[in-house]
């Protein structure tokens, strides 16, 4: 860190509830901060789409507040950094005009794609090259798709990019993405960290309509005169390449090197550990991705309903809960935390399948769907409820299991995420992970990653590592129940049975989909 005056970073994290932006000084201190929210809409089951003009306007918007509130100059602020949903696909015009919806991560429309994909590649080739196997969340089936469905928007198609790379573009009128994100597209060579030369051949997607490949500390471009104008940035403020939501998340909860690992509950729900080479399970369970460390790697597992279970429930079965709680001026999500928390382990027997969205890992099935599993007439919403929990746990659990049959063998798991502010559900983790969670003082996850790579991309710092030393403060650290871990390992084994068991029913039940039925 160098010189006295006082510089400032933003961090954005372009996310799928809402962008977050906060200003944090060369200390590491929140400044200020702001989150604006938006909607996704789902035209069919299964499908998941967003304007991306929504997030520009959030980003612009929650920009604008966060200088306004501060009182800091725009001339004070070194750099800007960006993290974002991955997987999802923007499509513009030659004039740089959204064509159509973006299609999301959690979208599941494009199975027969990555079918294709399989079979034009092979699942093995395509594993060993792009570090994954085809799937529905990725960027690559979501182009086939849109090149089978709808023709005309494709032929009108010159860029393609991903969510934080639409709003770096708007900010700066750069086309450019980085290593981490791409690596989330099936697309990309994680061992070359560029495009795969041979995949985009074998899918004729042309190799102008991608991105430089960029690592994410690299500046990408600078703010634009008209970017200045409705935010109040400085014309000319860098902005570096910055990542996936994942890998800034990473950065945010200091997980740069190996034998740190983190777990994320939010929309969805992440476990994610770094490793200095690129390992990757030849059965495609968990995803290999480029990390935000120029030249390193992260393996990773993912759920796609974590936060979004819990979130699907409290919406569909406690408005009575809700209004109690903004009466008495409470979180809602406490309010069901000391709900859950009164009934034992296991639910009484109750198990949830996260599976609102389909299923990424371990299972790879974007048919499946969201099961209670073992309901009884003395069942209540409380057990459901915490049945729904204990899912996402048991969820986040085979990720991990999978991760360590890899190689991985993390000594501490760190938490962020909203459900990470839940004190049950980090002692749920700690429980089946039979290790201690610790969670963050300022847990800010992909928000503060992307600050601490505008800050090292910007000179402020040398490394990722020692800024992660300056920004991060460690919170408390909650140690497994011996009991209760050895209850959740009988019940685990119960859970670990009902996939491979419902498998043929859930497809049997999107063949009733596809025909109209249901």
């Amino acid at each position: 860190m160098q010189g006295n005056h006082m510089r400032y970073t933003l961090g954005i994290d372009v996310g799928t509830s809402g962008t977050k932006t906060l200003l944090t000084d060369e200390t590491g201190r929140v400044v200020s901060e702001e989150l604006r929210e938006y909607k996704m809409s789902q035209p069919r089951n299964g499908w998941a789409e967003q304007d991306p003009n929504d997030w520009w306007v959030a980003t612009a918007d929650t920009i604008s507040s966060v200088l306004l509130k501060s009182g800091v100059s725009p001339d004070d602020i070194s750099g800007i950094g960006l993290s974002g949903q991955m997987h999802g696909l923007v499509m513009l015009s030659d004039a740089g005009n959204v064509i159509r919806p973006a299609i999301l991560w959690c979208d599941g429309r494009t199975g027969r794609e990555c079918r294709e994909i399989t079979d034009i590649i092979g699942r093995e080739r395509l594993i060993s090259i792009s570090g994954n196997p085809a799937l529905a969340g990725f960027t690559a089936g979501k182009i086939l798709w849109v090149r089978k469905n709808e023709p005309e928007n494709y032929e009108k198609c010159k860029k393609i990019m991903l969510p934080k790379d639409y709003v770096r573009y708007k900010l700066t009128g750069e086309f450019a993405t980085d290593a981490g994100d791409a690596s989330g597209t099936n697309l990309l060579d994680i061992k070359t960290r560029d495009w795969s030369r041979s995949i985009l051949n074998d899918l004729q997607i042309d190799r102008s309509l991608l991105p430089p490949v960029l690592e994410s500390c690299q500046i990408a471009g600078r703010i634009n005169r008209q970017a200045s104008e409705r935010t109040g940035l400085r014309e000319g403020t860098p902005v570096v390449a910055g990542s996936g939501d994942n890998m800034a998340s990473a950065v945010g909860t200091g997980v740069v090197k190996a034998g740190v690992a983190f777990t994320t509950i939010g929309t969805s729900g992440v476990v994610y550990a770094q490793s200095d080479n690129p390992r990757i399970d030849s059965r495609g369970r968990v995803h290999t991705f480029c990390s935000a460390v120029s030249g390193e790697y992260a393996l990773m597992g993912c759920t796609l309903s974590a936060g979004q279970s819990l979130k699907w429930f409290k919406n569909e079965f406690c408005a009575e809960e809700s209004a109690w709680a903004q009466n008495n001026g409470l979180g809602i999500y406490k309010v069901l935390d000391e709900i859950a928390e009164k009934v034992p382990v296991g639910a009484g027997g109750v198990i949830f399948l996260p599976y609102l969205m389909g299923e990424r890992s371990p299972v790879l099935d974007e048919e499946s769907r969201g099961v209670f599993f073992g309901i009884s007439a003395v069942h209540t919403k409380a057990h459901l409820l915490r049945s729904v929990m204990e899912g996402v746990a048991f969820s986040q659990r085979a990720c991990f299991e999978i991760l360590c049959e890899n190689g991985i063998a993390p000594k501490e798991m760190l938490i962020c995420g909203g459900g990470g502010t839940s004190h049950l559900w980090r002692q749920m983790l700690a429980d089946n992970y039979c290790m201690p969670v610790r969670t963050l003082k300022n847990n800010q996850g992909g928000a503060i990653g992307a600050a601490i790579m505008a800050a090292v991309g910007t000179g402020i710092f040398e490394t990722l590592e020692d800024a992660c030393g300056t920004f991060l403060e460690y919170g408390e650290q909650q140690y497994p129940d011996a009991v209760a871990a050895a209850k959740y390992e009988k019940i685990y084994s119960i859970y670990d049975m009902l996939y491979p068991e419902l498998s043929k029913a859930f497809h049997a039940m999107a063949e009733l989909r596809l025909e109209g039925i249901v």
